[in-house]
């Protein structure tokens, strides 16, 4: 089997099968694009040797110096597109033996401090006129959301007005894999938004539809969330850009410190494996900081 059909025979068994995300499908086929340009133009299945991957790893490290977290995700990505082959019988495990020996740097999670967290909240609240609660009320909500819920943004703009509870308490989150789950929303405030919006979208006839909508009234798409942040983040003038994925991280890392057990955050974050989890049991600077200071192990021997 030729090497470019089964690139393609891959990306769709993942859209189809898998129902994976846009987004990961994009970093597949940009992957497995990367590695295809390294390889023979009449390049087969067979093509791909312990050989080619020892030659594609010493291209990424010695020639163009990539990190090696961006060498360890391709990787991945080709080991999971040979083993859809081996499972099939259409080629060998060239991985069964080729082992990818890299250290695996270990990242914490960046995570928005209270203060940041506190001013981000004030500058979309601001916005928010009291007037309405329909399209000019979904950043601020968003915002909130994500931050509560670590609810990603891709799920986020997926979120249709029945995936909420009539009362707001609770929303069924469409996630990665084909994997749904509940989260459940504790903030008294965040509720009553969630309730307006959803009585908002049944009194404008658009119940069936997405539950944040951009100014054209369209579903939202992660880009817009992305810039709205973005121009947050420069007209307030931010110490450092604010992302989606790190109101992600800063709602999980709140969690673990006000004692949440871990596999209830894994729970609402949708990881498959705990593993993923376990990242957020890091201690923050702050939390141990003041940890220390309410131990202060000299003062008991102060004169």
């Amino acid at each position: 089997m030729l090497l470019d059909a089964a690139v393609t025979d891959f990306l769709q068994y993942c859209s189809v099968e898998r129902q994976l995300s846009h987004h990961t499908l994009q970093a597949y086929a940009g992957d497995l694009g990367d590695f295809r340009r390294v390889m023979p133009m009449d390049a087969s299945l067979a093509s791909i040797t312990e050989a080619s991957l020892t030659e594609y790893l010493t291209d990424m490290i010695d020639r163009r110096k990539l990190a090696v977290a961006t060498v360890r995700r391709r990787f991945a990505c080709l080991r999971a597109f040979v083993r859809r082959f081996v499972v099939l019988d259409l080629t060998p495990d060239v991985f069964s033996r080729w082992r990818l020996q890299l250290p695996r740097r270990k990242r914490l999670p960046r995570a928005l401090s209270a203060p940041e967290v506190s001013s981000l909240l004030r500058g979309f609240a601001s916005r928010k006129p009291a007037s309405e609660a329909g399209r000019e009320t979904r950043s601020a909500t968003a915002v909130r959301l994500m931050i509560a819920t670590g609810i990603r943004v891709g799920e986020l703009c997926k979120l249709r007005v029945d995936d909420v509870s009539p009362d707001g308490r609770s929303l069924r989150v469409h996630g990665k894999g084909a994997r749904d789950r509940v989260a459940y929303v504790s903030d008294v405030g965040l509720r009553a938004d969630l309730e307006k919006l959803v009585r908002w979208h049944r009194t404008n006839g658009s119940a069936a539809g997405n539950l944040f909508l951009n100014r054209r009234g369209l579903p939202l798409k992660p880009q817009s969330v992305r810039s709205e942040l973005r121009r947050y983040s420069t007209r307030t003038g931010a110490a450092r850009r604010i992302t989606p994925h790190m109101l992600r991280h800063t709602a999980a890392t709140l969690l673990i410190e006000r004692g949440v057990d871990i596999r209830f955050v894994q729970r609402l974050l949708g990881h498959s494996s705990i593993a993923t989890t376990e990242i957020y049991t890091h201690v923050s600077d702050e939390a141990l900081r003041v940890t220390l200071e309410r131990a202060d192990v000299l003062a008991m021997f102060a004169a």
